[in-house]
């Protein structure tokens, strides 16, 4: 991203291989590595931040800077993350543009209620076969607790409440006002879900891919992925709607979803192939799901609903959730401990959590993040770094799982590291159902 190679890097200062500026103004930026040398805190960069490569190509990025200190608290260094934020930036361009749409329609629509209706109708699909089809709604005029909107605010309630219908199934309402044409307004709009008779238009589906022992390619388990059809599109990767529905808040009733849709799955694979000990499923909590106060009560629902052992059920959760509040955050880890759930520290390795707060968390085992496996075949890049994971998690007696694995290079290399576990493309991608089936009935065969 940078432009530079290590040899012609090397020696230079920091503000000239990590060159940045604001993206309107050009405005040259302040180095975040001298701000955290001189203050010793972490900073982050403001939005807006390009980085300028050394051939002058323009990259969109966040990033966040964080001090290296001894046992004596003195500052040595800094650890610099960043990261290329272009289609981050598009999908946001692209809900931004949905909400001034969204405006024309509460500033200048005679009838806000119907219009609103019919915007909703194909925007907001629920996960499975219920999606919200219809809302009623009464307007009046008058004195009302709910505090004055901005369209933009309106668009964030409505997201929230739509949300809620979700997850609850239970229609909601709320009241909220707004200023139009010079006017302030009090609506009191009722949200009710509604059975789609035909299906939902836009259907999400749960593909699993296999995580295997290293040695001998046996099928231990699968980590569940969301994926979403979509009728003109075809099959849309997760990166391509995962970070709106995130934005939107719709991952909470996504999430659920897909952690019961896969506990119902996995249920079901071990009464037809039963084995010893029994496969396993691992699904991903994001930031938002692992910050609601209901998520014990939830997932414990959905294990009764299931009947899956929660031995059988493996959470994985990144570094930077963990990191956002590490308090609450082992506090809820040491409760899904207790209740016999795995838990995963996912994409390990690309964050800056202190390794010290390490051993506070109750993990069984790490995930080696896919950029440092996909380096360690041939070229050998990445092994230091690879095998010091492993060692760390081999002598905190956790588990290893290795992502990616795509080569017979990096397989034997992981091998030789006394990696035990591994998924990728090597072994198999990520499948719906009926084709896992298939799989665990054939096995994978070693090549």
């Amino acid at each position: 991203m940078t432009g530079w190679n290590y040899s012609d890097a090397f020696g230079k200062e920091a503000t000239e291989v990590f060159n940045i500026a604001h993206g309107e103004t050009r405005t040259i930026i302040e180095s975040p590595v001298i701000q955290v040398l001189r203050s010793g805190v972490t900073v982050g960069l403001p939005e807006q931040t390009i980085l300028i490569a050394k051939n002058g190509t323009e990259t969109p990025i966040d990033d966040s800077v964080a001090p290296i200190k001894d046992d004596n608290s003195n500052i040595t260094g800094a650890v610099l993350v960043f990261q290329d934020i272009t289609e981050r930036k598009q999908i946001l361009e692209a809900l931004a543009r949905r909400q001034q749409e969204f405006k024309a329609l509460v500033e200048n629509a005679p009838d806000i209620i119907s219009r609103f209706n019919t915007q909703l109708r194909y925007v907001y699909v629920n996960p499975g076969i219920e999606k919200v089809t219809g809302i009623s709604a009464e307007t009046f005029i008058g004195k009302t607790n709910a505090e004055l909107n901005l369209p933009e605010e309106f668009c964030r309630i409505c997201d929230r409440k739509l949300g809620q219908v979700f997850q609850t199934k239970q229609e909601t309402e709320f009241e909220c006002s707004l200023a139009i044409a010079s006017q302030t307004r009090h609506y009191h709009i009722r949200l009710v879900p509604e059975l789609a008779s035909d299906g939902s238009v836009y259907l999400f589906q749960v593909y699993y891919q296999p995580i295997v022992l290293l040695e001998t390619y046996k099928i231990i388990g699968f980590e569940a992925l969301v994926r979403w059809q979509h009728p003109q599109h075809g099959l849309v990767p997760p990166d391509n709607f995962i970070p709106l529905a995130e934005e939107t808040g719709l991952i909470i009733p996504i999430g659920y979803w897909v952690l019961g849709e896969a506990c119902r799955q996995m249920r079901a694979w071990q009464i037809q192939f039963p084995s010893n000990p029994p496969l396993t499923i691992s699904v991903n909590l994001s930031t938002k799901q692992f910050s609601q106060p209901g998520l014990i009560e939830q997932i414990t629902q959905i294990i009764q609903a299931t009947g899956l052992a929660a031995s059988s059920l493996k959470l994985e959760i990144t570094e930077s959730v963990l990191m956002e509040n590490i308090q609450s955050a082992t506090f809820m880890l040491l409760q899904l401990q207790q209740m016999n759930i795995q838990l995963h520290l996912d994409d390990f390795g690309i964050g800056y959590s202190s390794l010290s707060y390490l051993h506070r968390f109750p993990s069984h085992a790490l995930k080696i993040d896919r950029s440092f496996i996909t380096k360690i075949g041939a070229n050998g890049e990445n092994l230091e770094i690879v095998q010091a994971i492993i060692a760390l998690a081999q002598s905190l007696n956790i588990d290893v799982i290795a992502e990616g694995v795509e080569t017979v290079e990096q397989l034997a290399q992981l091998r030789a590291m006394k990696c035990k576990y591994g998924q990728g493309y090597f072994f198999s991608q990520p499948l719906d159902s009926n084709s896992i089936e298939t799989l665990i009935a054939s096995g994978i065969q070693p090549r």
